[in-house]
């Protein structure tokens, strides 16, 4: 019980500080689940704020478990991973939200496809939160993706832990 007690009071002392963006100068990591059809995987993001209400960064992915082709075969390195620049509009204080949470949707130009997501964030504490996002291709490379084309070029969710730098 008073290990329950003590982990209330540092986790509510830490609700104290949480800063989910603070504009100009701030700096995030996100580490968590890729979840896609066919696959699921590993996602990396950072973002680094250029302004009250913008942020530019980078996003990688990389799928661990994918489902086999008619055929049996799996994809290679190349059809798993995917690398992407973006651009966020950080909406939380927009929103009149608690400065814990955040609320981003952005664009992305990746090695696959345009795309846009929308975004969450959470902070428990000034360096520790969580994030959850949703993005969507919106123009992809090739006009009708097929078989391991399909993966990264389609509708995908990540939700992890994230960090300010």
């Amino acid at each position: 019980m008073k290990k329950i007690v003590t982990i209330s009071l540092l986790l509510f002392v830490g609700f104290l500080n949480a800063q989910a963006f603070k504009g100009k100068g701030d700096a995030k990591f996100n580490l968590g689940a890729n979840i896609q059809n066919g696959g699921t995987g590993i996602g990396v993001s950072s973002d680094f704020g250029i302004g009250e209400n913008m942020s530019y960064g980078f996003a990688s992915s990389y799928l661990l478990s994918v489902d086999t082709d008619a055929l049996g075969n799996k994809p290679e390195f190349g059809d798993r991973f995917d690398l992407k620049f973006r651009f966020n509009a950080n909406m939380g204080n927009v929103f009149q939200l608690d400065e814990k949470m955040d609320i981003y949707p952005g664009l992305d130009l990746g090695l696959r496809n345009f795309g846009a997501h929308l975004g969450f964030r959470y902070f428990f504490t000034e360096g520790f939160g969580i994030f959850t996002e949703a993005g969507i291709p919106l123009a992809s490379y090739k006009t009708d993706p097929i078989g391991f084309d399909k993966l990264n070029n389609q509708f995908v969710f990540n939700i992890g832990a994230s960090f300010n730098l």
